[in-house]
């Protein structure tokens, strides 16, 4: 058994190396590779003991253990300019923001590519089909994964097309954090669509989405990822019958384990009745804008109109998302738009507000935000509970307050399904359907 394992092995290493002399890029670039590369973070290092080599032959065509394998694409627009499109399954995230240059020290050419949105970035030194470097977020506190990438490189986890023992597709119960106590686990509903080894889908919870996550599905082993330049997220099971194992790393400092299973009765909990407002309450603020304007509520500027006041922060994608959504709103319905004040209240991971305001100015220009973006406070649920004392609690970045043109809360909505999930359809028609109705 172990002579054939080192035997097929053997032919998948040939087989990898000769198809990898036959990738052939357009040369006329002056600067990195166009086309497809295959990135990795390394949110741990993996070594193998040197007497085991049947492991290490095996580690050759499978992703080692740690890894977060995700793809992107350079795409030059002449000569000299170039942008870059991280992807996601279905998505694509446009990066224009690039810094190129030389290190003279090191005699080797060096690359950032931002983020902006979410104040992050990858550094990495290239040598000729080769990145490596690190993944960079500003406004944690040494935060940094190493990062390393390979052109001409398609796949996401492995070329394998090893046959899967049944097809994933469709909903799956599932707890996150069963290995701690009851009261600490989290309630999910896996969406997966599977087309023979090819793997995609998210996992819905009451707060958010996990967005959009790609993958591959090896005989009884499955594996997910998303790169989005907030969230580095890594999910690895094994599928038993009707039951799925599995463990879920995001970024390098957190990881935990789950199960799902198969429910057609499993529902999360009505994102409309997570959140309440507490008995007598009225939600009231005033804030500056970056700008330095104040934005004052109850005041005229909010007479005869629906309110719309969203708690979020710039570095969530979910509030990203529910973003893009009111701002397409707006512009699709310009009449109705005329009748709505729409607010973002940030609550930010920058030390100082002044760096905040700032963020969150380039934020609104970069999105194209037709609405105020207004710093709230720092970025936990302490203060945007703190910050609305009229609620209840504070359960999720984003939260939805919905208020009439007579000051009545009509509506307050936990987390986002967004575009990655089912329901994010459903939730455009309710929307639509509550702003009508209160007109």
């Amino acid at each position: 058994m172990m002579y054939k394992t080192l035997i097929t092995s053997f032919l998948f290493i040939f087989s990898v190396i000769l198809l990898s002399r036959c990738v052939t890029t357009d040369t006329a670039y002056s600067r990195v590779a166009p086309g497809m590369w295959r990135g990795v973070l390394e949110l741990e290092k993996y070594r193998v003991a040197v007497n085991d080599k049947d492991t290490i032959m095996i580690l050759y065509d499978q992703f080692k253990p740690g890894e977060l394998p995700f793809n992107f694409e350079i795409t030059y627009t002449d000569e000299e300019r170039f942008y870059v499109e991280i992807i996601n399954g279905s998505e694509r995230i446009r990066l224009d923001s690039i810094q190129y240059g030389r290190d003279r020290s090191q005699a080797r050419d060096t690359m950032n590519i931002w983020f902006p949105e979410y104040q992050s970035y990858i550094h990495a030194e290239i040598r000729g089909g080769v990145m490596q470097g690190e993944w960079v977020v500003t406004t944690k506190e040494d935060y940094r994964i190493p990062f390393y990438a390979h052109a001409g490189r398609g796949y996401r986890f492995t070329p394998l097309q090893e046959t899967p023992v049944r097809d994933l597709t469709g909903s799956w119960p599932t707890l996150f954090g069963v290995e701690g106590k009851p009261e600490d686990q989290e309630k999910a509903i896996g969406e997966f669509k599977q087309k023979g080894n090819h793997l995609e889908g998210t996992f819905r919870t009451e707060t958010g989405d996990y967005r959009f996550l790609e993958g591959t599905v090896q005989g009884r082993k499955f594996f997910l990822s998303c790169f989005d330049g907030a969230h580095a997220y890594l999910f690895s099971g094994s599928i038993k019958n009707d039951t799925l194992q599995g463990e879920f790393r995001s970024g390098h400092r957190y990881q935990t384990l789950w199960t799902g299973w198969q429910d057609p009765q499993f529902k999360l909990g009505a994102a409309d009745s997570l959140t309440q407002l507490k008995k007598g309450a009225a939600v009231r603020f005033a804030v500056k804008t970056p700008e330095g304007k104040d934005l004052v509520y109850p005041s005229p500027a909010f007479d005869n109109k629906i309110k719309v006041f969203t708690v979020m922060g710039t570095w969530c994608p979910n509030c990203r998302d529910e973003q893009v959504f009111l701002t397409e709103f707006l512009k699709e319905n310009p009449d109705v738009a005329q009748e709505m004040a729409v607010v973002g209240f940030a609550f930010e991971r920058n030390k100082e507000v002044a760096q905040s305001n700032a963020h969150l100015s380039a934020y609104k220009k970069k999105m194209g935000i037709p609405f105020e973006i207004v710093y709230a406070g720092k970025a936990d649920k302490a203060s945007a509970a703190q910050f609305f004392p009229a609620l209840d609690h504070v359960m999720a970045f984003p939260t939805m307050i919905v208020i009439d043109k007579q000051n009545q809360v009509r509506q307050i909505h936990t987390g986002f399904d967004g575009p990655a999930t089912s329901k994010y359809a459903d939730f455009k028609l309710e929307f639509t359907r509550l702003i009508q109705d209160l007109r």
